[in-house]
């Protein structure tokens, strides 16, 4: 088949919908470079509570930016475009066609439409700020930033520990706020992009989440969690450990609440993750929607 020269493909869906299926499945028929676009799976050791692929299929179909960080180590929308603008590069270099696969809206339109120029971090800064998150907590850090920069902090979510500490960190290194300097935009991507959106009809939806939630639990995944807790570097208020699933888990091991409550809690969290996820994807123009991962009608779709 073929495919327009330096084409990007953005397989996307929310979670649960089968898109690494699909994915694989495209890779079948023609030469791809897999690049995850998902938030939670570029943390090692968190591999069943984030339906991470299992090392049999990374082996035979390798997903780049998969595993590339340690669960205390910062990842941003910036350092996402970086690495997923350079994996673009060896797929076009390789003659592959780029499948970009995952449910991470942010890391799609921070490429796609690129993202303020920011001050980059530096070791110390995420350091510091890592610091005062443990010490001062994500609600005291979002009131600061109240004080420095109304807009952002009206922008961000008052539990968003990324979002927050690096809106803090940006005026700390620049003396400029956020909002101040969110005028000022980096490219995005320079070639076609062609999107194809993974949408199984909600009831679906909701039953996969439960069914795999409960999976997760009997392969092992509050063995994952104690391990991360074995961590001294870990804490509730990162990133990695906010994450759905992970966050309700870290609780029960902390005694703050029983095992059915986790469970009950972990689905609707990710049922809410996954309504976020809906919203936004259908406000995506010019997309290929798919309620089942149709290859033919995907093939057809990507060779028009």
């Amino acid at each position: 088949m073929s495919i327009q020269a330096n084409t990007v493909i953005f397989l996307m869906g929310p979670t649960a919908s089968g898109k690494t299926d699909l994915a694989i499945k495209l890779s079948q028929q023609f030469p791809t470079r897999l690049i995850s676009v998902d938030s939670a799976l570029i943390y090692k050791g968190m591999d069943i509570g984030t339906a991470k692929p299992d090392a049999e299929t990374l082996k035979k179909y390798p997903h780049h930016l998969i595993n590339i960080c340690n669960p205390e180590e910062p990842y941003s929308a910036h350092d996402f475009t970086k690495d997923a603008k350079a994996q673009i590069k060896i797929a076009f270099e390789k003659g592959e066609t780029p499948i970009l696969v995952g449910g991470t809206s942010f890391y799609f339109n921070a490429l796609e439409h690129g993202l303020s120029t920011l001050p980059e971090s530096t070791p110390e800064s995420r350091e510091k700020f890592n610091q005062l998150l443990r010490k001062k907590g994500v609600a005291a850090l979002h009131h600061d930033l109240e004080k420095i920069d109304p807009k952002s902090a009206q922008r961000i979510h008052p539990n968003d520990a990324q979002r927050i500490t690096r809106a803090l960190e940006v005026f700390d290194i620049s003396k400029k706020t956020l909002s101040q300097l969110q005028g000022n935009k980096q490219a995005g991507l320079i070639f076609p992009i062609k999107k194809i959106i993974l949408m199984p009809p909600r009831p679906e939806l909701h039953a996969r989440i439960k069914r795999r939630f409960l999976s997760m639990i009997d392969n092992g995944f509050l063995t994952e969690v104690k391990t991360l807790k074995t961590n001294p570097n870990l804490h509730p208020d990162l990133p990695a450990i906010r994450c759905v699933g992970y966050r309700q888990a870290w609780q029960y091991l902390n005694n703050k609440i029983n095992l059915e409550e986790m469970i009950d809690q972990a689905i609707i969290a990710t049922r809410q993750l996954c309504k976020r996820q809906s919203t936004w994807l259908r406000s995506e123009k010019d997309a290929l929607t798919l309620e089942t991962p149709d290859i033919a009608k995907a093939l057809e779709f990507l060779e028009k």
